[in-house]
C-alpha cells in the first residue's frame, strides 16, 4: 500500500498591481507644463514675464508717484533706511530727502547737499498718493509702495526735468511691451499664414513666394527703419507716429517667421496622415488648419517668446535715436535719450536705470523661450 504524500498548502495568490501611471492620460499641454516646471530658468523667466505684464497693466498702482510731476532737476536716488537720525533701528522704512546746508564747497562754491535727518519721509504699502484711474476706468489713489504723507520719493533719482525715473520706467513698460507684443502678433499671423500656405501648395506658387521673402530679407533693416520713420512729419500726432513704427517693424519682420514655418510645413505635408486626408478628399483649408497648423504651433510659440526680446531691443535703440516714440508718451528707449553724452552719464549715472528694465525683460523672455523650446520638443 502506497503512502499518501502529504498535501501541500495551496500557493499564495500573487496579486499583480497595475503600474501606476499618474501622467498616463495627460494632455499635450499638461506634459509641456510638467516639463517646463523642471527647468528653473524657464520658470524664472515665466515668473518675471508675469510680473512685467502686471507692472505694465497696473503701472498707475505700482508707480510711487506721477511720472509727469517735475522737480528741481537731476537728483540722486534716495536710499531706503531702517535707522533714525541717531542710528537706532526702526521697523518702518524711511528715506531722507536732500537739503542744502549752510556750508559751501571750497572748490565749486556750491551749497553742500546732505540728507535732512530732521524730516524723514516714512514709507508704507498701499498708501494714498496721486489720483489715477485703474485700467482707465476705476478712480483710485492707492499706490503699492510710496511715502505715507504723499511727499515725493525718488528711489531711482530724477531726470533733467526733475521727473521720477522709477515712475517713468514703470509707465514706459506699457509702451515698450505694447509695441513688442503688437509687432510680434502681426509678424506671427502673417509669417505663419504665408509659411504654411507656401509650404503646403509648393510648386510655382512656393517658388514665387520664396523669392519675395528673400527680397524682404535682403533689405538692410536698420537703415530702412531710419529712412522710413524719417518720412513721418515731426508735427504728426503721437498715435500716428507710433502706428507707423509698428507697421514698419511688422512689415520687415514677418519674412523670417514665414521661412521657418515653411520648413516645418514641407516636412509635415509628406506625413502619412496628411496624405490620407488628401486621399479621402479633405479640403486644403481643412488640412492646413486641422493637421498642419496644430503641429507648427509648438515652434511658433517658442519663436514668439524669442522674438519679443529682439523687438524690445530694437524699440529701445530706435527710441534712443528718437525714431520710435514721441512725447508725451513714455518708453524705455525715449528715456535713454538723456544718456547721449558721456558727461551726463558720468555725472548722473542713475539715468541708466531703464537699461536694467530692458535687460530684465530680455532675460525673462529668453529664459522662457529656452524653457519652452525644451518642453515642447521631446527630442
Amino acid at each position: 500500500m502506497l503512502a499518501r504524500e502529504p498535501s501541500l498548502p495551496p500557493p499564495p495568490e500573487i496579486s499583480v498591481e497595475k503600474e501606476k501611471r499618474p501622467h498616463g492620460n495627460e494632455s499635450y499641454l499638461a506634459l509641456v507644463w510638467r516639463r517646463l516646471r523642471r527647468s528653473w530658468t524657464g520658470m524664472a523667466g515665466l515668473i518675471l514675464v508675469v510680473l512685467l505684464v502686471l507692472m505694465a497693466v497696473f503701472a498707475d498702482f505700482f508707480a510711487p508717484m506721477d511720472p509727469k510731476v517735475t522737480d528741481v532737476g537731476f537728483a540722486p536716488p534716495q536710499m531706503m533706511s531702517f535707522h533714525d537720525k541717531d542710528g537706532n533701528f526702526v521697523f518702518q522704512p524711511r528715506v531722507y530727502a536732500l537739503a542744502d546746508s549752510a556750508e559751501l564747497d571750497p572748490v565749486t562754491f556750491q551749497p553742500v547737499v546732505g540728507p535732512d535727518y530732521d524730516n524723514p519721509r516714512l514709507l508704507g504699502f498701499f498708501v494714498k498718493g496721486a489720483d489715477y484711474r485703474l485700467l482707465g476706468l476705476i478712480p483710485a489713489n492707492r499706490h503699492f509702495f510710496a511715502s505715507t504723507d504723499g511727499q515725493p520719493v525718488h528711489f531711482l533719482g530724477t531726470d533733467k526735468f526733475g521727473r521720477d525715473v522709477l515712475a517713468r520706467a514703470i509707465y514706459g513698460s506699457r509702451i515698450s511691451l505694447m509695441i513688442a507684443l503688437t509687432v510680434v502678433f502681426i509678424v506671427t499671423v502673417i509669417g505663419t499664414t504665408v509659411g504654411m500656405v507656401s509650404g503646403y501648395f509648393g510648386g510655382t506658387f512656393d517658388v514665387w513666394v520664396q523669392r519675395f521673402v528673400e527680397l524682404v530679407l535682403a533689405f538692410p533693416q536698420l537703415p530702412l527703419y531710419l529712412a522710413l520713420t524719417s518720412l513721418v512729419p515731426v508735427t504728426a500726432p503721437t498715435n500716428v507716429f507710433l502706428a507707423f513704427v509698428i507697421i514698419i517693424m511688422s512689415a520687415l519682420g514677418w519674412a523670417q517667421m514665414s521661412r521657418e514655418v515653411r520648413g516645418k510645413t514641407l516636412a509635415l505635408a509628406r506625413i502619412d496622415y496628411v496624405r490620407a486626408a488628401m486621399a479621402v478628399g479633405a479640403t486644403d483649408r481643412r488640412i492646413i488648419m486641422q493637421h498642419i497648423f496644430p503641429n507648427v504651433m509648438s515652434h511658433v510659440i517658442v519663436a514668439v517668446t524669442l522674438a519679443i526680446p529682439s523687438v524690445v531691443l530694437l524699440e529701445s535703440f530706435l527710441g534712443f535715436l528718437g525714431f520710435a516714440v514721441k512725447p508725451p508718451l513714455i518708453s524705455w528707449g525715449l528715456m535713454l535719450q538723456d544718456t547721449a553724452t558721456y558727461s551726463v552719464i558720468g555725472t548722473y549715472p542713475w539715468i541708466l536705470a531703464p537699461v536694467g528694465f530692458v535687460l530684465v525683460t530680455v532675460f525673462a523672455f529668453n529664459a522662457l523661450g529656452d524653457g519652452l523650446r525644451d518642453a515642447v520638443d521631446p527630442y
